[in-house]
């Protein structure tokens, strides 16, 4: 069957909103982009270019693996985050525009030549770790992760952008083994979906992503009580800290970090109006034993 780029598109459109899925335009074009190896300005300038057969093959293949709800980075294998590019699978959560609000909040506190250390604990892809080392050239960071599988994802993503030499990555559980007062700057994304949620989700979610990265137990508040006295100590005193939390967290994770002893707490709101990260500081003044 021959198709041109505008008629792949129309085809793969209608496909995907005969099953019902939101946003069918723009999954569409990613999956026609990608398998005919063309550009969104190629769809607009040149829409009557025939696809090969074999171009045809594959995107019937993505289009009906997106009809069946996997998510168009797992069939791509890449989602961009910030302003760079990453390599996902199913061992990562897929990098979503709501986590990009922590680079938000943080990097107008690092000037962009200065010198300082970046901590990510749950780091998954490296989303968020190497988004930082990329707009900051002199910074240098650690992500850890208990999954194996996930730290081969962002191994791969550090070397793929040339940050392999700024950033270290290590199999851990949360701050295990780490020293006090040891970093600058503390990000996270940890699971924070209360566990009976988990299967109400869209299928995208809950049947591709990993449950490691969602389940956040009972209350989707296990890892913040964790995270928040060990996140202060192994802060230097003035560094800075900042975490993801689910729309209706804002004032238990806040909480939980003011107990821990953290000063100016507070929360970010994402470009939705919702509830997205929480952000605070370890006080200058405060000396480790």
């Amino acid at each position: 069957m021959s198709l041109t780029l505008l008629q792949a598109w129309q085809s793969a459109k209608r496909r995907l909103e005969e099953v019902g899925l939101v946003g069918p335009v723009i999954d569409a074009r990613l999956l026609v982009e990608a398998a005919a190896g063309a550009t969104r300005t190629d769809i607009v300038t040149d829409p009557h270019r025939q696809l090969t057969d074999e171009q045809v093959a594959v995107l019937s293949d993505y289009v009906e693996r997106r009809a069946h709800r996997e998510p168009v980075s797992h069939i791509l294998g890449r989602k961009g985050f910030w302003k760079i590019m990453l390599s996902v699978n199913p061992h990562v959560l897929t990098p979503r525009p709501d986590t990009e609000s922590i680079l938000d909040a943080v990097l107008p506190a690092f000037p962009e030549q200065m010198a300082f250390s970046v901590l990510d604990l749950g780091t998954g892809s490296g989303a968020i770790l190497l988004a930082i080392l990329a707009e900051r050239p002199a910074a240098r960071g650690l992500g850890v992760d208990v999954s194996p599988e996930a730290l081969a994802v962002a191994r791969e993503n550090a070397a793929n952008l040339g940050l392999a030499g700024r950033a270290a990555l290590l199999r851990g559980d949360w701050t295990s083994g780490l020293g006090d007062a040891s970093f600058d700057l503390v990000v996270s994304n940890p699971p924070y979906i209360a566990s009976h949620v988990i299967e109400t989700l869209e299928p995208e979610v809950r049947d591709h992503e990993p449950r490691l990265a969602l389940d956040g137990g009972i209350d989707g508040l296990d890892a913040y009580r964790v995270l928040a006295p060990e996140i202060l100590r192994v802060l230097k005193p003035g560094g800075m800290f900042a975490v993801e939390i689910g729309y209706d967290q804002k004032s238990s994770v806040e909480d939980l970090f003011r107990q821990a002893g953290a000063t100016g707490v507070r929360t970010l709101q994402d470009l939705g109006a919702r509830d997205r990260v929480v952000l605070g500081e370890k006080n200058a003044l405060e000396t480790t034993a």
